[in-house]
């Protein structure tokens, strides 16, 4: 039987890559470049990905889910930044809404949501007695599988995208354009 933990580690996995591609697929529909502190957002949800990540792959130890709690604070920061500069009457937001709020909105309570749930997830000891560690690939159960495959492609995609709006260069403020399409 696999380690619920594991599968719940992966199933945490699924919907955070979920969140990653929603944001990524709606920069091509909606033709919005994101942001600076969007990339930012986005960083924060990879860096969570990563702490799960490990704990699917390696097996779930404290300093993974640190690393993804730690990811989820820089996250919610970046966010919680993000909806201050726009919080003002008279301030333009930025970007298309999603259910009447802003993906940074969004951005912020998916945030605080992982940090809770990583909280109660990584407080439960029985997952760190009997160890299982590392397991290959093949021994992967389907659902570690999926949530896997999709969380490289998915943060993959995501690098290529970046650096075609930005390149080698610091990000603009305001992007209107891809940087890699506009040599």
């Amino acid at each position: 039987m696999p380690n619920i933990y594991r599968q719940l580690n992966a199933i945490g996995l699924l919907a955070v890559t979920a969140i990653l591609g929603f944001a990524f697929i709606a920069q091509f529909v909606d033709h919005e470049l994101p942001c600076p502190l969007c990339l930012l957002q986005r960083v924060g949800f990879v860096g969570v990905m990563a702490g799960l990540f490990m704990n699917v792959s390696l097996g779930n130890k404290p300093v993974h889910y640190s690393l993804a709690t730690l990811a989820a604070i820089f996250g919610a920061v970046a966010a919680l930044r993000q909806t201050s500069l726009h919080v003002l009457p008279g301030t333009p937001a930025y970007g298309s809404d999603f259910f009447s709020l802003h993906f940074y909105t969004w951005a912020f309570i998916c945030f605080m949501i992982i940090i809770f749930g990583l909280a109660i997830v990584s407080a439960c000891r029985a997952q760190y007695d009997n160890i299982e560690g590392f397991i290959p690939f093949k021994q992967q159960s389907t659902l570690a599988k999926i949530a896997l495959i999709a969380a490289v492609a998915v943060v993959l995609l995501n690098a290529l995208a970046t650096f075609a709006e930005c390149g080698p260069l610091q990000c603009p403020d305001n992007p209107i354009q891809y940087w890699l399409f506009n040599l």
